[in-house]
């Protein structure tokens, strides 16, 4: 079947008058972002022919470089190939739209500037803001869960040391010679028995309320199908609210469509849009939500305002995937498009009926707003908002890096100060063991203020020799008892921005204090090195929630591994976990 596609494709492409030597020399001759615009000309031209040809003659690319096993190239670019073509065809190759597409796929012309927008706001901050005090109450238990990433089609006794992006599958009929165990393997996304272990440990803890910051789906970007995506949202609704008897408030993920990460902008008039997505959740949520709320998350895409029963918090779920540069239905169009979708306008509707009511909010969404693969935009124009309503948000709450982490926010990103932290990004671990030992949080919440108190990771070790006959979730650190002597935090102080800020301070000079966090971020499970640059630019990150001030520099293709180092190590996933393989994953292999 692989020679005769071969074939077939040749004679499309000489048809359309470019040859698959030609595609892969312009792309192999990619090492600027001149030579990236070329390259996208090359490809727009065979994306004019159609997508059949466009499908096929990406194929072949995906099959020559050996990124991929000839069946993964050939379901993703089936898959998000079309929506690339359609980029391609609808903006020219030179202009701003362009150099972005060349970021997001190759890692080149990449640009942390900003269009200028200024978003539009009903009223100016009250001169005299409410301030919330504490009576010194017992606190909330909220957790927050996040990435669980459950794989459906997990078989037990399968090979977990596979040639694809996930294993633990019946991809083959040989002998595995690392079969995977009942409850998981650090190869393979999250088995649903691991999934209800954790969730059966979340009920005994007791929270008052969860939150839960998308990602549902599992990594099988190649094979991901509507109806399976569909059943992964529908099922695992079910699964919380059988296990849990306190209310949820979810968000969605990048990985919770089909393909992943594609959620198109209602301008893009095309029928392949996401509205089947936030139709699913939907229902499911509305359970946990109410049925104004569960409106919302039909008509705001995915997004969502609600008051949690019983206390004066209102949550605000916001679908970050409109901000996601791996998202390729934002390429579209060569018009700059400030608020895909109306979610930041509608944050502001939200933020500013709670503030005339009076109320705190928590917004809960996937993806950071300091993270790399957030467009600058957008991630500038949440940070205005945010510094409107500073007063309002005591909370936000993400997932997506299925690291332990955070970001924070300033009022003046030119002096990064504990005077000038007006916010904080809680970024929690994941549950799917292809990124660290799995882990959700545990916060004490004042619930008067509805700060945040402590912040508590439980765990469950997957080195255990225990853990595949049964899980055992235990407690993994204190952010209050490990990082509060540090930086001499009061016993009634919570753990705002200013105090985040004094910690980096910590890490900055106290090696031993950030080679803790660092083996915190994975929950110790395969601790990468950090030391020199890696430390400046770490703590560089923990201070910017907006991407514009990080400090990475993607590499071409983002980093991802060669196809090569993967046969050799036996590992079959990208360096891009919260991603996976995708369009870009292809585009690395040239490098």
């Amino acid at each position: 079947m692989l020679p005769f596609l071969l074939w077939v494709g040749q004679l499309l492409l000489f048809a359309v008058g470019v040859s698959t030597d030609e595609l892969l020399t312009a792309l192999q001759n990619t090492d600027d972002c001149s030579s990236c615009l070329d390259f996208l000309a090359t490809l727009k031209t065979v994306a004019l022919s159609g997508n059949d040809p466009f499908i096929i003659a990406f194929t072949q690319l995906c099959i020559q470089l050996d990124v991929a096993d000839p069946d993964v190239c050939t379901g993703l670019v089936a898959r998000e190939g079309p929506i690339l073509a359609h980029d391609l065809r609808s903006i020219g190759t030179t202009g701003q739209t362009a150099r972005r597409l060349c970021d997001a796929l190759m890692g080149q012309c990449v640009s942390k500037a900003v269009n200028p927008f200024i978003v539009p706001l009903p009223k100016s901050a009250p001169t005299q803001p409410d301030v919330l005090r504490s009576k010194g109450r017992p606190p909330l238990r909220v957790v927050h869960l996040s990435d669980v990433h459950i794989d459906r089609m997990y078989t037990v006794g399968a090979e977990a040391n596979c040639t694809k992006p996930i294993c633990c599958r019946d991809f083959s009929t040989q002998r595995p010679t690392v079969p995977a165990g009942p409850n998981g393997n650090a190869q393979c996304d999250s088995p649903i028995s691991l999934a209800d272990s954790m969730l059966a440990e979340i009920e005994r803890i007791g929270p008052d309320f969860s939150i839960f910051t998308g990602d549902v789906v599992e990594h099988d970007t190649w094979l991901v199908t509507r109806p399976e995506a569909t059943d992964a949202l529908v099922s695992f609704n079910e699964e919380m609210a059988r296990a849990l008897s306190a209310p949820v408030f979810p968000s969605l993920g990048n990985h919770d469509s089909a393909p992943d990460n594609a959620f198109a902008r209602t301008t893009s008039h095309t029928t392949n849009n996401s509205n089947w997505v936030y139709d699913t959740e939907s229902i499911g949520w509305e359970r946990w939500i109410g049925p104004n709320a569960a409106s919302q998350v039909k008509h705001i895409s995915g997004s969502y305002s609600v008051q949690v029963p019983g206390l004066k918090l209102r949550t605000v779920a916001v679908n970050t995937q409109m901000w996601y540069k791996q998202n390729y239905w934002l390429y579209d169009s060569d018009i700059p498009q400030p608020d895909p979708n109306g979610i930041l306008a509608f944050m502001v509707k939200a933020l500013q009926a709670a503030e005339d009511a009076g109320d705190p909010v928590w917004i809960i969404g996937h993806i950071p707003l300091g993270k790399e693969d957030t467009l600058p935009d957008q991630s500038n124009y949440y940070d205005q908002i945010l510094q409107r309503y500073k007063n309002t948000i005591t909370g936000q709450f993400f997932g997506h890096s299925h690291k332990d982490q955070f970001e924070i926010a300033y009022s003046n990103y030119s002096e990064q100060t504990a005077a000038n932290a007006v916010g904080l990004g809680w970024i929690a671990p994941a549950l799917t063991p292809t990124s660290g030992n799995p882990a959700f949080k545990v916060y004490d919440v004042d619930p008067d203020t509805f700060e945040i108190m402590d912040a508590k990771v439980y765990f469950t070790n997957i080195s255990d020799p225990e853990f595949q006959i049964a899980p055992t979730w235990e407690l993994y650190y204190s952010a209050r008892d490990t990082y509060g002597p540090l930086v001499g935090l009061p016993p009634s102080a919570p753990l705002s921005p200013a105090f985040w800020h004094n910690l980096t301070e910590v890490f900055a000079v106290n090696d031993t204090a950030f080679q803790l966090f660092n083996t915190f971020i994975t929950r110790g499970a395969d601790v990468g090195a950090c030391s020199g640059a890696c430390v400046n630019s770490t703590i560089c990150d923990m201070r910017a929630f907006r991407s514009q001030d990080n400090c990475d520099t993607p590499a071409q293709g983002l980093d991802l591994r060669r196809r090569s180092s993967v046969r050799a190590t036996g590992v079959s996933k990208d360096s891009a976990e919260c991603e996976g393989f995708g369009l870009a994953s292809i585009l690395s292999g040239a490098f």
